[in-house]
């Protein structure tokens, strides 16, 4: 017999209820099927491929004719053999797939069990058939995992489709298999396998099909991949195929050759024969069977809802579907940003600096934040979008973010009567006398004495609508006193431009009392208490932050330093460590470390500054115009109004952040009594789950088994397809800022956010962890910066971020720092490297080479 080929496609990862707790079918589940019995409600039973193939079946696709060994096959084996019992053992001590697989070899197949498969198979017509895995795993949308279960080709004849059964089901133990679904939380327990079984298909043509492009994520046309003779010479990556690009009813666009390296065919007593192939200048498809693919794609993602994987065939005058799967790794739509989506899209790109879990979306997001933007647009006549407008989804996961674009109504014609009226009356300076923001504290202090512990599962969902309630007066001191602001600006701007000083405007209106600079100088006071003490000077210098907590912990030479250390995490520990808009990333107050490394960070010489506020002051001051006693005062009363907004808006951000540890302790309760009760392996997890979902369970303890699989199917699923996303950002920082004309020998641009050039050598920051990483006097370079992550900016000699806009939080402190920024260049923690010399010109929002001697 000849060879048989061994195929290992991407499988996916989102795991159905296992058959045990949800088969759909009459007891018992049958061992063997038609691939028309089956559906895609099935996989439990069919797997996640069988089940695909059945709905096309359904569907009528021109899918081979074929069989599925159910997963209750798999499970008769087990359970007949004693083959379960070991495995479960084997399992249990650890042992490696081959150990395990020797056990599947060595188990035979009940006669009963291979009577009912034999016979499927003569009904099938007894010719050569493709045998296919089909774990319950595989071919659903979520996280590809590369090369999990077997395929067996061109199998003639009973004793051979015997045998690659088995292998089929033994593939399900391989080493590299068990590694994966161990890293993803994949219990055994959640797993099967079917095996499907169909007609062989002697293939001139074939090859993979996407309905979308997968490099650019464009849907406007299919993209194909071919080879002559069977695909898998294409599936393998044994030859380099044909690549179609053609629009989506099958019009060429582009045609690249292929290297026809080997030819793979079916060999006359089975198994597969490898021919070297022959050049070819013209393509193997015809314009009738390039629309014909086209059209099958078409249907395929109009019937499953999402753009599609597929695997297809060309034999004689038919074209036929061997496979199909949701595309993985597929990147959102490119985004087309008019220009007022480009100018607020670095706002949302620093708070979308990470991808939203659905519970931060449905949650925190849903029923608090999004709220206060709908509420401050309204107040001017603006209706804000929805979530699913902002942050759509696939899969109950967020593929990317699209900058809002607010839709004025008619109240818009009040609006400047409103804002002017609201300007009088809430005075900026006077905002923190305002007796909102006292029942804001009182009620945010009461939240945060809940004990989440002590409260039933519904009392805790109640706590936790409470929670995002509590934002309500906060909401309403920024629709009050926010136009305040608004009009200073407006009145600014223009004069600035009158004087020709419009580019003093961001140094002018930075620098006001912050709780955030409160917050700063605190953390300035814990380093000096360390660089007092020789003892904790050595101890931070030689011990890693995440170290140092444990080493601080009960000693009492540091006592004083602990107490200090505590005062400060009870006052500012409700700050977020990554964004304000995700409640599933950790306060302060949760990871010390990340202060500690703060500290650290501040233990080093702070390099020399530049007071921008103080020199814009002067300078607009010494303007001859500004002798007018009037137009002065106009001018600088226009500059204090910006400057207390700006301030009004950080604080008002700040005392927000408060309610973030109360909701995060309700959470995470939630997730620690859904961990008991069988449906998540981390509390964390919790955060895969949207908020909805949890307000319909009544009593975690009480779970019905249906009920506690759905659940679990949804987290694994939406953990899958988040992992998928992992390399694709939410944020198009190309659509954002890739119009930007770029500078002769800059190694980076973007906008220049806070003026002054500085040379040093590069750290790149890329998350709260490495915090403790940067040095004075080095460029800190990052993908994003929220307010945690200022107190770096007092011992950086610059600052260079990926996203954010003059605007953003990074940009008015650098700004306060007297530091240069470049914030918006898309790639710089892509394009620079830790120890690269470069120098920041935060004039010309440039970064280019420098020579090591010109440091300063």
């Amino acid at each position: 017999m000849g060879k048989w080929v061994r195929r290992r496609r991407k499988q996916h990862v989102p795991l159905p209820t296992p058959p045990s707790s949800r088969t759909g079918h009459r007891s018992p589940p049958p061992l063997v099927g038609s691939l028309t019995d089956f559906g895609a409600a099935d996989v439990a039973l069919a797997g996640g491929k069988g089940a695909n193939l059945a709905e096309l079946v359904r569907a009528r696709f021109p899918v081979p004719a074929g069989f599925i060994i159910t997963t209750a096959a798999y499970t008769a084996l087990l359970d007949e053999t004693g083959l379960g019992a070991t495995l479960a053992g084997l399992l249990l001590a650890g042992a490696e797939g081959a150990r395990i697989r020797e056990a599947f070899a060595a188990a035979s197949m009940p006669p009963a069990l291979r009577d009912t498969i034999l016979a499927a198979y003569r009904r099938l017509g007894g010719e050569a058939v493709a045998v296919r895995s089909s774990a319950t795993a595989e071919d659903l949308p979520g996280a590809a995992f590369a090369g999990q279960q077997d395929t067996f080709l061109n199998i003639a004849g009973e004793d051979a489709l015997i045998r690659a059964v088995e292998e089929c089901w033994a593939s399900l133990w391989t080493d590299r298999a068990i590694s994966y679904r161990g890293r993803l939380n994949i219990r055994p327990e959640d797993l099967s396998i079917a095996v499907v079984v169909q007609t062989m298909v002697d293939a001139e043509v074939a090859g993979v099909m996407f309905s979308a492009d997968p490099v650019t994520g464009r849907r406007d046309g299919i993209v194909l991949d071919a080879s002559r003779g069977l695909g898998e010479a294409v599936v393998s990556g044994r030859v380099t195929p044909e690549h179609y690009v053609a629009t989506r009813h099958g019009h060429l666009r582009r045609w690249t050759p292929g290297g026809h390296e080997v030819v793979i065919r079916p060999a006359p007593d089975g198994g597969t024969v490898e021919s070297a192939g022959e050049p070819g200048n013209a393509p193997s498809l015809t314009k009738r069977q390039l629309a014909t693919l086209a059209g099958i794609s078409r249907r395929a993602e109009a019937h499953f809802g999402a753009p599609q994987d597929m695997e297809w065939a060309v034999a004689g005058s038919r074209v036929f579907v061997l496979q199909a799967r949701p595309m993985t790794a597929l990147p959102a739509e490119p985004a087309r940003l008019n220009a007022f989506q480009k100018k607020l899209g670095p706002f949302y790109a620093e708070m979308f600096n990470q991808r939203p879990y659905p519970l931060d979306v449905s949650g925190w997001l849903e029923h608090a934040l999004l709220v206060m933007l709908r509420e401050m647009t309204a107040s001017v006549g603006v209706a804000f979008p929805s979530p699913a407008q902002v942050l759509p989804e696939e899969g109950g996961v967020v593929v990317a973010l699209v900058p809002p674009v607010p839709r004025p109504t008619l109240r818009m014609l009040a609006a400047p009567l409103s804002v002017l009226a609201r300007a009088r009356r809430f005075e900026l300076s006077r905002w923190k006398d305002d007796h909102r923001l006292a029942a804001y504290l009182e009620e945010a202090g009461r939240l945060n004495r809940v004990d989440p512990r002590q409260l039933s599962w519904q009392q805790l969902t109640t706590h936790v609508q409470h929670i995002f309630d509590a934002v309500g007066p906060i909401t309403a001191l920024r629709v009050s006193y926010l136009p305040g602001l608004l009009l200073s600006q407006l009145k600014l701007w223009p004069l600035l431009v009158l004087l020709g000083k419009r580019r003093l405007g961001p140094a002018l209106i930075a620098g006001a009392p912050t709780r955030t600079g409160d917050a700063n100088r605190e953390l300035e006071r814990l380093a000096g208490r360390v660089r007092s003490d020789e003892g904790l000077m050595h101890l931070f210098d030689v011990v890693p932050p995440a170290d140092l907590l444990t080493r601080l912990a009960g000693d009492p030479r540091y006592t004083a330093f602990n107490t200090a250390f505590s005062d400060f995490l009870t006052e500012y520990g409700h700050r977020e460590s990554t964004s304000v808009a995700l409640s599933s990333s950790p306060t302060w107050a949760e990871t010390p470390e990340v202060v500690l490394g703060l500290v650290k960070v501040l233990l080093g010489h702070q390099g020399r500054t530049t007071d921008q506020t103080g020199q814009a002051l002067r300078e607009l001051g010494n303007h001859p115009a500004l002798r007018n006693p009037w137009l002065r005062r106009q001018v600088f009363t226009a500059v204090d109004g910006s400057k207390a907004g700006m301030a009004f808006r950080e604080d008002t951000h700040f005392y927000a952040t408060m309610l973030l540890p109360p909701l995060r302790r309700a959470l995470l309760e939630l997730g620690a009594r859904l961990r008991a009760a069988g449906v998540l392996d981390e509390a964390g997890d919790v955060f895969h789950l949207r908020f909805e979902e949890l307000c319909a369970v009544s009593d975690a303890a009480a779970l019905l088994a249906a009920d506690r699989d759905r659940l679990r199917t949804a987290v694994l699923a939406r953990a899958a397809k988040r992992q998928e996303l992992a390399a694709t950002p939410v944020v198009d920082l190309d659509a954002l800022f890739l119009d930007r004309k770029p500078q002769r020998d800059a190694l980076v641009t973007g906008m220049g956010a806070s003026r002054g050039t500085a040379t040093g050598t590069v750290r790149i920051v890329r998350g709260p962890a490495d915090f403790g990483a940067l040095r004075s006097g080095e460029i800190l370079v990052c993908p994003y910066t929220n307010p945690s992550w200022t107190p770096l900016f007092q011992r950086a000699a610059a600052v260079v971020v990926d996203a954010g806009g003059t605007g953003s939080h990074a940009a008015i402190v650098a700004r306060e720092y007297g530091i240069p920024a470049v914030m918006g260049t898309r790639n710089a923690t892509a394009v620079l490297t830790d120890g690269q010399c470069v120098t920041v010109n935060g004039d010309a929002g440039s970064v280019t080479a420098a020579n090591e001697r010109l440091k300063r």
